[in-house]
């Protein structure tokens, strides 16, 4: 015998209790792809909210869990790659700057190197000399050189380099290296150069120079532009495998010292014996046997901490430079 709802109750449902909600399969599929690939949990989360209004189905908690949890792991995702890809340009970068870097540590025995090639006048020696901005600041003011063409002749020109150990009497290869040695003169008479330190001496087998030119004294330093190798990477191609080995810097050469192909700046080498370098450091000058004998004085007291290769025990400073 069956009795009637009381009064102000709802009649009962027919079939009894009314079936749950479905959950919306998009709001599923959003809390794992969360985890597996956080940008589609994102795209699916979304399309699991449109969808969830429209139809009035369960799973608003899921497809909201899935769009936190997707941007989170998107956002976290993009740090690592971005940290991840610094990381690898940095090492990058010091890989080819220990290889490159006209200040990195050579100090194995030297084996068999060619001399320096002959040089054959490019067609277009000297007719376009271009300083640009370089990627560091000037270490001291300076107004970078004239562009354009400059004259090859005289093919020497003479200058000196007075410093606390001694004068240093040079002969600049105008003929062969004129960009080089224009932008010698120009920081020459610019002053740049005075009241500078000498801030590296190497004494190892392989590699015996003194490196000049950074009025910071770091290593560092330079005028703020940069200009292109000349002789003795004028001699080759850019393809030519030949730019990688080394090749002899004799005794009484003047050089550039760089970070890199194009990266001369005012930084320079005074070798006083014979020294092994891939011929991507520019030559542009001698030392004369008064400078020699100055340099030899130098290496005589040798690197400071007893080293082969860091700052010189006597102290070499620049007074002046000047064309003679």
């Amino acid at each position: 015998m069956s009795y009637p709802p009381p009064a102000g109750y709802p009649p009962p449902y027919p079939g009894g209790y009314p079936a749950p909600r479905p959950t919306n399969g998009w709001a599923i599929a959003a809390l794992v792809c969360a985890f597996l690939f956080a940008p589609l949990g994102v795209v699916f989360g979304h399309v699991s909210l449109s969808q969830i209004k429209r139809t009035g189905e369960d799973g608003r908690g899921l497809a909201i869990a899935g769009l936190v949890i997707g941007y989170v792991m998107t956002a976290v995702t993009v740090v690592v790659v971005v940290f991840g890809l610094l990381f690898l340009m940095a090492v990058a970068e010091s890989v080819t700057q220990m290889r490159t870097d006209g200040s990195s540590r050579v100090t194995a025995a030297p084996g068999p190197a060619d001399r320096l090639p002959e040089f054959v006048a490019p067609k277009n020696l000297g007719a376009n000399c271009q300083y640009p901005k370089g990627d560091t600041p000037a270490s001291i003011p300076v107004t970078p050189p004239r562009s354009g063409r400059v004259p090859t002749q005289p093919a020497t020109v003479s200058a000196s380099v007075t410093t606390s150990q001694g004068n240093i009497g040079l002969q600049l290869d105008n003929g062969k290296s004129p960009c080089t040695v224009n932008n010698f003169a120009s920081l020459a008479q610019q002053g740049f150069f005075d009241n500078t330190t000498c801030h590296r001496l190497t004494t190892a087998r392989a590699m015996k120079v003194l490196q000049c030119g950074d009025p910071t004294g770091t290593g560092t330093g330079g005028p703020g532009y940069r200009f292109p190798n000349e002789y003795p990477s004028s001699q080759y191609r850019l393809s030519d495998p030949g730019l990688r080995r080394p090749v002899v810097y004799p005794r009484g050469t003047l050089v550039m010292a760089n970070n890199g192909p194009g990266t001369n700046g005012s930084q320079f080498f005074l070798v006083y014996g014979d020294t092994h370098l891939p011929p991507t450091y520019t030559v542009f000058g001698t030392v004369d046997a008064t400078g020699l004998a100055t340099l030899d004085k130098i290496a005589a007291r040798g690197v400071a901490g007893g080293g082969d290769d860091g700052e010189p025990a006597a102290e070499v400073k620049i007074t002046s430079a000047r064309l003679d």
